[in-house]
């Protein structure tokens, strides 16, 4: 854990060095919001880094959304995105579950050109699961704005946890 008064006395590339998995593989982000520093407090940190994505181009709010790994997935990705899908039991699938979430995946990907993002905090995966399958009818844009909403949520979870 590190402290908000840390966070505005420490350099600029230290700062990011220190967030930069808050937005996954994103670190443009933190680097943008570091530029507004000094903040008040934890909520004033993530309400400067949740407007920096706001007012980011489309394209950019695209590559944050297609920076964070599918669920489910063996591939490589920041170490909150692995404990946040142990945590949900993503890593004890059955092999029936496995290949219907990697066909969920496959379906939700060719719809909308990017991957399913869902703050699995607190969630199961029969939720998860159910969760995809809603999520599936919405129209692109809907999903584009739900994807950024459980990126948003993602972010405050990571900053309550790592910064005091």
């Amino acid at each position: 854990m590190i402290t908000i008064n840390v966070l505005n006395e420490i350099a600029l590339s230290e700062f990011v060095e220190q967030l930069k998995d808050i937005f996954e593989h994103s670190p443009w982000i933190v680097q943008r919001a570091g530029e507004l520093r000094p903040f008040r407090s934890r909520e004033d940190l993530y309400e400067r880094m949740i407007s920096v994505v706001k007012t980011a181009s489309d394209e950019e709010k695209l590559d944050l959304i297609r920076a964070h790994p599918h669920l489910g997935t063996r591939k490589t990705m920041s170490s909150f995105s692995q404990s946040e899908q142990k945590n949900v039991g993503l890593n004890q699938l059955s092999e029936t579950e496995y290949e219907l979430l990697l066909n969920m995946n496959k379906e939700y990907v060719q719809r909308f050109g990017f991957p399913f993002i869902l703050a699995v905090r607190g969630k199961n995966k029969d939720e998860m699961f159910q969760a995809m399958q809603n999520r599936l009818k919405h129209s692109k844009e809907q999903e584009f704005n739900q994807a950024l909403s459980e990126i948003y949520q993602i972010v405050r979870f990571r900053i309550e946890d790592q910064i005091m």
